[in-house]
């Protein structure tokens, strides 16, 4: 069963049990239901480059990295004293980004990485926004390997910049908190080194992950309650479902932003963390 949705709308195609979306045929609603199966592409590549299977969300990432190029060229490449159009829409962005993010994390010295949270904010938030858009209608970001590979990304600028700025120093900044006694730094050195080394590349990339899964599901299965119950009950019945198809996807809007602000915001609190002063 393939299953493809946005904005409470969808469509269903009849699975290999003959269950489909329309018609009272017994099956119920759990045979046409979404699932997690309907994000899994590894089994559904669209072609192949030798023995690589290109999947949908592969397609899409590379659409959303010309998307992105195209806007950063368009706004900047020949920048007016006046900004106006794209330009004006791109500073407004980049200066949200320095001032409310990098500037606040990290100072002035946080300028430097400016373009780097800047990029990642409009990355996070194009493959979120990606299952609103008529004829993708799937969120990139509901893919584990994107947010682990976005993940490890920050995991490493941070600690590159951290060991560039103290050296092996920065394992003292990552796991021995100033003012805590000796006998307690036994304990909590280890438990500093694996969250700051092991845990906060894994929450970031699952916290993004989960958001993003969970939203789209939530939404894609009002929309595919409503369609059911209108198809075997008629339009009073599915009321319900399809109102609450269409306030999830509002939330979800609202969602897709903010996890990528909370993305680059906590990029920004790391970065700031390994280019402070050791204690």
């Amino acid at each position: 069963m393939s299953l493809s949705l946005a904005a409470g709308v969808g469509a269903l195609n009849t699975d290999s049990s003959g269950c489909h979306l329309f018609g009272n045929n017994g099956c119920g609603f759990n045979n046409v239901a979404p699932g997690a199966d309907d994000f899994d592409f590894s089994n559904r590549p669209w072609f192949h480059i030798g023995t690589y299977g290109v999947t949908k969300p592969v397609l899409l990432v590379v659409l959303i990295t010309v998307v992105m190029l195209a806007f950063f060229w368009a706004a900047f490449n020949k920048p007016k004293m006046v900004p106006r159009g794209v330009q004006n829409v791109g500073e407004v962005a980049y200066l949200f980004v320095r001032d409310r993010i990098a500037r606040d994390s990290m100072g002035a010295k946080g300028d430097k990485y400016v373009p780097f949270l800047f990029s990642l904010f409009f990355f996070v938030w194009l493959m979120n926004v990606m299952s609103f858009v008529p004829g993708i209608q799937f969120p990139v970001s509901s893919v584990i390997a994107f947010p682990a590979a976005l993940a490890a990304m920050v995991w490493l600028t941070y600690m590159y910049a951290g060991f560039k700025r103290h050296g092996l120093g920065y394992f003292r900044v990552l796991g021995v908190p100033s003012g805590v006694p000796l006998g307690i730094l036994f304990i909590l050195t280890p438990i500093e080194l694996l969250s700051n080394i092991i845990v906060r590349p894994f929450t970031l990339a699952i916290r993004l992950f989960a958001n993003m899964f969970a939203g789209h599901l939530l939404v894609a299965t009002f929309a595919a309650g409503a369609w059911y119950m209108f198809s075997v009950k008629g339009i009073f019945f599915s009321g319900a479902s399809f109102t609450m198809a269409i306030v999830m996807t509002g939330f979800e809007l609202f969602i897709q932003a903010l996890q990528a602000y909370i993305f680059v915001m906590l990029t920004a609190s790391y970065l700031a963390g390994a280019l402070e002063e050791a204690h």
